[in-house]
C-alpha cells in the first residue's frame, strides 16, 4: 500500500514525495465515553491503516487528495483556513494543519495523497487516523520536534474546533501512541499510559470486531448532548469531572440526582465504566484473560440502558454473540451504529460469527463485516 501511495502521489503531484507514513484504526477494548470525563480508556491499534504521501511546498498552498473519495485535488490556502469552514473530509487533514499553525508552528503548505483501510462510520477511528498520519507527517518533515502525545493533543483540537465534533483525547492518543501486542492502559487526564500485554492468540483467544455497518456521527447532536449532560452531573455533584467521583460513594452521589433521571444515567454509566477499566487491567495483568469477557458484555448494558447509544444492530451482534457461547461482547465507539467486539475462544470463532450473521438476515439487515483484531503499532513512518 505504500508503494501504490507513493506512486499515485507521483502521479497527481509530479514529483516523488518526500516520505510516506501510517496511522492506525483502534478499538476500544473497555472505557467509552470516559476519555471526555477524565477517566481511563484501553484502547488498541488495527492494522488498518490510513496512509499518507506528503511533501512540503513553501508557497502557502496545501493540496489534498484522496483514493478513498471521488474527485480530484483539492487546492486550499494555509492561511486562509478557519473552523468551521470545510464540511467534508478534507476538514480533518486541514484542521491539523490549522492547529499547528495555530501552536505556533510554520506550516508554509504542503502536497498530501492519502488512502485508508480504515472502515469510515464504523467507530473504529477512521477520522483520528487521518488527523495523526497528517500530524505525523509535518512533524517530520518540518522538523517540529513534538512527541506523540503532543501530536494527539493538537489533532484532538483539530476535530473539537476545526470540525467540531466534541470529541475526547482518546481516539488520536491510540493511533500515535499504541503497540503491536499491547493494549495502552490511558489516564486522559494526565495522559499517563501502561502498555497492557494483550496476546489473545498466545491464549488460544479471539477478538472479533463486527462491523453493522450503520454509519453514525460524532459530530451530529447526540453525542454532544451526551457530553454536556455529564458535565452537568459534574457540576451538580462539585467536581471537576465525573472521574473524580469515587465508585464506592457512586450510590450516594446518585441519590443527589435522583430528581434528573437523565443525568443520573450518565453519571452511572461514567463511573461504573472507568471501575470496568481498572478490573479488566487487573484481570488481564493477572494473566486471566477469559475473565474479562463478562465486564465487556456488563459494559454494553450500561451503554445501552444507562448511556442510550446502542442501537438495535448492536444489542443483536451482542445477545448473539454471548447466546452462541461467546465470552463477552460490547458495542465499540461513540455508538448510535458502528461496531461491537466479542470475546470468543478461537475454535468458538465459526459457530459466533455464523450465529451472528444468520440473526442479522433473519432481522432483514445488511450483512455484517466480521475480522479478528489484533494488536498492531501505532503511527509511524514507512519510508
Amino acid at each position: 500500500m505504500s508503494e501504490a501511495v507513493a506512486k499515485r502521489f507521483g502521479e497527481l503531484y509530479g514529483s516523488a514525495p518526500e516520505g510516506v507514513w501510517a496511522a492506525p484504526g483502534r478499538v476500544n477494548l473497555i472505557g467509552e465515553h470516559t476519555d471526555y470525563n477524565d477517566g481511563f480508556v484501553m484502547p488498541f491499534a488495527l492494522p488498518h491503516t490510513a496512509v499518507a504521501a506528503v511533501s512540503r511546498r513553501d508557497d502557502g498552498v496545501l493540496r489534498l487528495h484522496s483514493a478513498d473519495v471521488e474527485g480530484g485535488v483539492t487546492e486550499l490556502r494555509v492561511a486562509g483556513l478557519e473552523p468551521g469552514t470545510d464540511k467534508d473530509w478534507t476538514a480533518y487533514p486541514s484542521g491539523v494543519v490549522w492547529a499547528l499553525r495555530e501552536a505556533g508552528h510554520e506550516i508554509t503548505g504542503a502536497d498530501v495523497h492519502l488512502a485508508s483501510t480504515v472502515p469510515a462510520g464504523a467507530g473504529l477511528s477512521s477520522s483520528a487516523a487521518l488527523e495523526v498520519v497528517i500530524a505525523l507527517a509535518l512533524n517530520d518533515l518540518y522538523g517540529l520536534g513534538l512527541r506523540r502525545r503532543q501530536l494527539a493533543r493538537l489533532c484532538q483540537r483539530a476535530e473539537n474546533v476545526y470540525v467540531g465534533a466534541p470529541v475526547g483525547i482518546m481516539d488520536q492518543t491510540a493511533a500515535a501512541c499504541c503497540e503491536a501486542g499491547h493494549a495502552l492502559f490511558l489516564d486522559t487526564r494526565d495522559l499517563s499510559q501502561r502498555q497492557i500485554p494483550f496476546d489473545l492468540a498466545a491464549e488460544g483467544l479471539r477478538l472479533l470486531v463486527v462491523d453493522t455497518r450503520v454509519k453514525h456521527s460524532h459530530s451530529e447532536g447526540e453525542y454532544g448532548k451526551r457530553r454536556a449532560g455529564c458535565e452537568k452531573g459534574a457540576a451538580l455533584l462539585g467536581v471537576d469531572a465525573l472521574r473524580d467521583v469515587p465508585y464506592a460513594e457512586l450510590d450516594a452521589a446518585l441519590e443527589r440526582l435522583a430528581d434528573d433521571e437523565e443525568i443520573l444515567r450518565l453519571v452511572r454509566h461514567v463511573v461504573t465504566e472507568d471501575e470496568r477499566v481498572e478490573r479488566v487491567v487487573a484481570l488481564l495483568e493477572s494473566g486471566d484473560p477469559r475473565a474479562i469477557g463478562p465486564v465487556l458484555t456488563e459494559g454494553h448494558a450500561s451503554l445501552r440502558d444507562d448511556f442510550r447509544i446502542s442501537c438495535p444492530e448492536l444489542d443483536l451482534v451482542v445477545d448473539t454473540a454471548v447466546g452462541a457461547g461467546a465470552l463477552g461482547a460490547r458495542m465499540t465507539g461513540g455508538g448510535f451504529g458502528g461496531s461491537a467486539i466479542v470475546l470468543t475462544e478461537a475454535a468458538d470463532v465459526p459457530r459466533v460469527t455464523g450465529a451472528v450473521e444468520d440473526a442479522f438476515a433473519a432481522a432483514g439487515f445488511e450483512a455484517p463485516r466480521v475480522f479478528a483484531a489484533v494488536p498492531e503499532a501505532g503511527a509511524r513512518r514507512l519510508g
